[in-house]
């Protein structure tokens, strides 16, 4: 009798271990599912915070050319989005690639803090999250405008001094001489005379060129073109059109929007009008468009998510 309730006992131990091994199984399953969920909505959330972020510091660069402000725009957004760099075990990292336009990548870094998972040692798991977002100027312009405008009609910062119509008038000289003259172009392409550059506003020459910064865009002979002006208000009246402005030199410097209203060959020889956006220092291809053909632009900026 003595023999048969050890047996017993001994039976009771063991099913007493073989059930805390299941137990300790099954809390570990349900800490997994519990905590696995969490990890997922935190990724969820982080990964938000993090395109959200590279987002914002891509076009921060876009308007400022500053790393330093796009930097703290990019933590400042990761912030707003409940992850802050240095709170709570959080990194928030960010790279600039300024090769081609510009890449910024951020990453977020921040534990998830556990609640069954705790019972083998694991109080939290790291959550990473990384985005790239690519940002730049347009790259084209399609029907350019035949003149080319003066650095100084703009601000340091690129913001047009004229943005309500304006007259602005040729002293025939090669390159624009103040804020409000121009100076005809066809960029580079050859003799800048009365018939190229007709073609040019009627959209029958087709100039398909990338200019370069610090590249001679003037007229080189000093020429009036009275019937230009003309033809400009013939062809070009109430066009929005992207125009080169230059230097001193008349050198290449970058683009603005400029919209036509009208041009006079009289006498006072101007071309009326008023710009639209501010200057960009940017490098561009120019693409020719007729006259009444297709619009004349610039092409659209990038801003978009590439990881």
């Amino acid at each position: 009798m003595m023999r048969r309730r050890n047996g017993v006992a001994r039976e009771d131990g063991q099913v007493l271990v073989i059930f805390a091994v299941a137990l300790i199984a099954l809390i570990g399953f349900a800490g997994l599912a519990i905590d696995g969920g969490g990890v997922f909505a935190q990724r969820r959330d982080q990964q938000t915070a993090t395109d959200l972020a590279a987002l914002a510091a891509a076009n921060d660069y876009l308007i400022n050319g500053s790393t330093s402000t796009s930097t703290d725009r990019a933590r400042t957004v990761s912030a707003a989005n409940g992850f802050t760099s240095g709170v709570n075990g959080a990194t928030v990292t960010v790279g600039h690639n300024l090769s081609n336009g510009v890449a910024v990548t951020v990453g977020i870094s921040a534990p998830h803090k556990n609640a069954m998972a705790r019972v083998f040692g694991m109080n939290t798991w790291d959550v990473s999250t990384t985005a790239t977002a690519l940002a730049g100027f347009p790259d084209s312009a399609y029907g350019a405008g035949p003149f080319v405008f003066s650095a100084h009609a703009f601000q340091t910062d690129g913001t047009p001094l004229y943005t309500t119509p304006t007259a602005f008038g040729e002293t025939n000289g090669d390159v624009p001489t103040t804020p409000l003259d121009i100076a005809w172009t066809n960029y580079g392409t050859g003799n800048v005379d009365t018939s190229r550059v007709d073609d040019i506003i009627q959209g029958t020459l087709t100039i398909d060129k990338t200019l370069e910064f610090g590249e001679y865009i003037g007229q080189k002979n000093n020429g009036n073109h009275t019937a230009l002006f003309s033809d400009v208000n013939t062809y070009l009246s109430g066009k929005d059109m992207p125009i080169a402005v230059v230097d001193d030199n008349g050198n290449f410097a970058g683009w603005a929007t400029f919209h036509v209203i009208s041009a006079d060959s009289g006498s006072s020889k101007h071309i009326y009008g008023y710009f639209l956006t501010e200057f960009v220092s940017a490098r561009l291809g120019i693409t020719s468009c007729a006259a009444y053909g297709c619009p004349r632009y610039l092409g659209t900026y990038v801003l978009k998510l590439v990881n």
